[in-house]
């Protein structure tokens, strides 16, 4: 008996012994093992080589057939560049998180009057670990272990959510609203969503009354009503059983005819799942909720984080990605104490867009004397001005049609 025998027989033998697993069991434990905590190495490494027993065994008694494995599982490399590639074409990772998608973004027409930004999203192909196009999609969510993504389809408000299998390419599920979403975001561990539900379509734009980018044609479009928000609340949804429970929120009103909630201003969990915040157009910047829609103070560990800023908490908490702090020759952004709003380091980079690790991000920068515009993906790490090309560099100015924007998920 060989190798592969024995351990297809010693797999066998492990699932018999086991019960039944739960719907979902294995996608839950699979994300859970990948949450970026400080964790023993040891306990994880003997957790993990659990969880992949009883994983594979059940493919392997129901069908005689291996697992399809995840390219981000057969590619473990601490650092996966292309600093060749814009847009990328194939897997850019770094330490814990990923590129799990990227879109880009044209004006649509919708009548002699109205328009709407489209987005094309390119998906990361979990079999080949390439961007694949997929037209289907106004929004595109990734859960941590990039297994699954949430997706919306292009009419917004949309009256179902769809949840992707990134190996297929094929939507599993459909969960059903009865109000329109037109925003979906996963919790930390993946096990829950939180979808921003409107009346109207928060993108719609309008025809504006003069030209806008000054090239002698008044054919630009503009945010339909800047002041009016169309927020109605959001879902908490059950990922595993698809079990929704909406909360209204409502809008304030503008003070003195300032804008606070902006026409598209989407919900996110706090980084430990308890709460939901919504960006602010004003100070303080950040509104946060409990999950039946009260309005809540700050969390203590989070009081000088910014929706403005994508990369949030370090994983353990401790650090937090500050706004861009360069000058007119440099680039360059802070990390702060997330509790006392402290500088405590200055870092290469325009904006921090995703942690690696405790120590390195995945930022946007450019190179010296370059463009502002033309940046590219880079990790950067605290305590050194020396960045790594994860990319190549974006060409054409801010907002310019077909330049592509990133989505991170931990893998």
């Amino acid at each position: 008996m060989n190798v592969d025998e024995l351990v297809r027989d010693s797999l066998r033998e492990q699932a018999a012994e086991q019960p039944p697993l739960a719907p979902g069991f294995a996608e839950r434990v699979l994300t859970v093992r990948r949450r970026r905590r400080t964790r023993s190495f040891a306990t994880v490494a003997a957790a993990t080589a659990a969880v992949v027993a009883v994983a594979v065994a059940v493919p392997l008694l129901d069908s005689g057939k291996d697992e399809l494995r995840l390219s981000t599982e057969m590619n473990r490399s601490d650092i996966i560049a292309h600093p060749d590639q814009s847009p990328p074409r194939d897997l850019i990772a770094a330490g814990d998180v990923a590129l799990a998608a990227w879109f880009t973004v044209d004006t649509v027409k919708t009548s002699k009057d109205t328009a709407v930004p489209v987005r094309t999203y390119r998906v990361l192909d979990q079999e080949t670990g390439k961007y694949v196009k997929d037209t289907r999609w106004s929004q595109v969510a990734v859960a941590p272990g990039m297994r699954t993504a949430a997706v919306l389809e292009k009419d917004l408000p949309a009256r179902r959510i769809g949840l992707l299998d990134l190996l297929t390419g094929e939507v599993e599920r459909w969960i059903p609203v009865d109000r329109g979403v037109a925003s979906v975001e996963f919790s930390p561990d993946g096990t829950r969503l939180v979808a921003t539900t409107y009346s109207k379509n928060p993108d719609l734009l309008a025809r504006a009354a003069n030209d806008l980018d000054g090239d002698g044609k008044k054919n630009d479009f503009m945010r339909e009503e800047w002041s009016k928000s169309y927020r109605t609340g959001f879902y908490i949804v059950d990922v595993d059983s698809g079990g929704t429970e909406w909360t209204e929120v409502p809008v304030e009103e503008p003070e003195n005819g300032l804008v606070i909630v902006n026409p598209r201003q989407d919900f996110s969990f706090s980084d430990d799942g308890k709460l939901v915040r919504s960006g602010l157009s004003t100070e303080s910047y950040d509104q946060y909720y409990d999950l039946k829609g009260a309005e809540v103070d700050k969390p203590a560990a989070e009081k000088y984080l910014t929706w403005l800023v994508k990369a949030g908490l370090s994983p353990n908490g401790k650090l937090a990605a500050g706004d861009f702090a360069g000058g007119a020759k440099t680039t360059a952004s802070e990390i702060v104490d997330p509790r006392t709003g402290k500088r405590l380091h200055k870092i290469p980079g325009q904006q921090l867009l995703a942690w690696a690790d405790n120590e390195r991000l995945v930022a946007w920068d450019i190179t010296a004397g370059d463009s502002e515009f033309h940046n590219a993906l880079v990790l950067v790490t605290i305590g050194s001005d020396k960045t790594l090309r994860l990319s190549g560099a974006r060409k054409g100015d801010d907002g310019a049609a077909g330049r592509w924007n990133p989505v991170f998920a931990t893998r």
